[in-house]
């Protein structure tokens, strides 16, 4: 295959690569990421539409390899740039403006004028940079759910810059290896065809990135109550059966601290829903910040909440319990003029060796917590202590 058809061939498929990208974004409610491998796949078109032109017209003209070498690597910044806005990054479109510039400027010095080895030369390392630094930025990413989908693109941007550099290298080292600008010697012809490669993979790369992203999100939206953030009773089974079959393994201290709203539905029948939410929020974001960082945190129901907790003592269980209880207590609801007093019962049971599945706990944590309702409210209680052991606690007198 000669050097004009691969060139074509590319034209096209970074036609198709901006193509895809652009459906994606218009499909994905907005991931600016999609746009910027958009524009990366028309500026890899048009730089090879530039030397389709070039070799058609059969002319020469020091402005046509600075334009199309321009245009080139502006497209792999691309590729970096949408990296970067998908981690949350900046896509620093400044940098690109200025190595753009010194890109062009470069190629109208005398030295990359008068060869196209020397042009690949001087510009291979820019190339290279930009693929070291993408295949670094998803490398470095802690995020090990979407990590199986950044590893395509790290392996297609090393290989890249793997074969740049031995192409380098090459020439470096055949001094007399003529080349001539979009001539069909085996180095550059093997070149257009690493690019024609890579923009097929490059594209199906940039599209898993995303796919995966959204079925993440997808999935986390499935165990994450809207409302407050914190996980909903589908992911408590899961969490809940790992951590009760490793505390079963292990033997380590489990813990449910459960708790909910005193008189919350007052406080609804009182201000409206809007101010209930917003109460609902309030006690679960001071609760955060009584808990650690790491411990699961649950809305089971309507005002009712539960923490998993495992690797601490009955003693260190119960402080946590009481600082929860304190934090609520101390920090009122301000909302439209008014100042809401919020209170929270708070039930705690560990596991025993006759519990048979994690819903036991969790079963006498809820238990407790009643059993603190009907005790004057605002207080914690303790399975087995300040709470009887019970498996139906009349609850009807609670619930106000």
């Amino acid at each position: 295959m000669d050097s004009f058809t691969l060139i074509v061939a590319s034209a096209m498929v970074g036609a198709i690569m901006a193509a895809t990208m652009g459906l994606l974004y218009r499909a994905s409610s907005g991931r600016r990421c999609l746009l910027d491998w958009a524009i990366a796949g028309a500026l890899f078109s048009v730089n090879n539409i530039v030397g389709a032109f070039a070799a058609m017209s059969g002319s020469w003209h020091a402005l046509l390899p600075a334009i199309a070498n321009t245009i080139y690597i502006a497209g792999h910044y691309a590729v970096l740039a949408g990296v970067r806005r998908h981690l949350g990054r900046s896509p620093r479109y400044d940098v690109l403006a200025a190595l753009s510039l010194a890109v062009f400027l470069l190629h109208l010095t005398p030295f990359a004028i008068s060869s196209v080895a020397h042009r690949l030369l001087m510009f291979t390392p820019v190339i290279a940079a930009i693929n070291l630094s993408i295949a670094g930025l998803l490398w470095r990413q802690p995020d090990s759910e979407a990590r199986s989908s950044y590893m395509p693109l790290v392996v297609l941007e090393v290989l890249f810059m793997f074969q740049l550099t031995l192409r380098a290298m090459y020439m470096v080292a055949s001094e007399h290896t003529p080349l001539t600008f979009l001539g069909s010697q085996f180095l550059q012809t093997s070149g257009s065809l690493f690019v024609l490669v890579f923009l097929s993979v490059v594209t199906m790369c940039c599209a898993l990135i995303v796919l995966r992203h959204q079925e993440l999100a997808l999935r986390r939206a499935s165990l994450t109550d809207a409302l407050t953030g914190w996980l909903n009773r589908r992911a408590l089974h899961d969490l809940a059966e790992r951590d009760y079959r490793r505390a079963r393994r292990t033997g380590e201290p489990l813990y449910f601290i459960t708790f909910d709203i005193d008189h919350f539905k007052s406080v609804n029948d009182r201000f409206g829903h809007g101010t209930g939410d917003a109460a609902i929020r309030r006690v679960t974001e001071l609760s955060a910040h009584a808990l650690r960082g790491y411990d699961a945190l649950f809305r089971i129901g309507g005002e009712e909440f539960a923490v998993l907790i495992n690797g601490v003592s009955a003693e260190d269980a119960r402080s946590i319990a009481e600082r929860l209880r304190e934090l609520v207590d101390a920090s009122p609801l301000h909302i439209d003029g008014h100042t809401i007093a919020l209170t929270v019962s708070v039930g705690l049971a560990a596991l025993e060796p006759a519990d048979h599945k994690w819903e036991d706990i969790l079963r006498r944590a809820d238990d407790a917590l009643y059993h603190a309702k009907k005790t004057g409210r605002n207080r914690v209680c303790v399975s087995g202590d300040d709470a009887p052991r019970l498996h139906l606690v009349d609850r009807s007198s609670a619930n106000a």
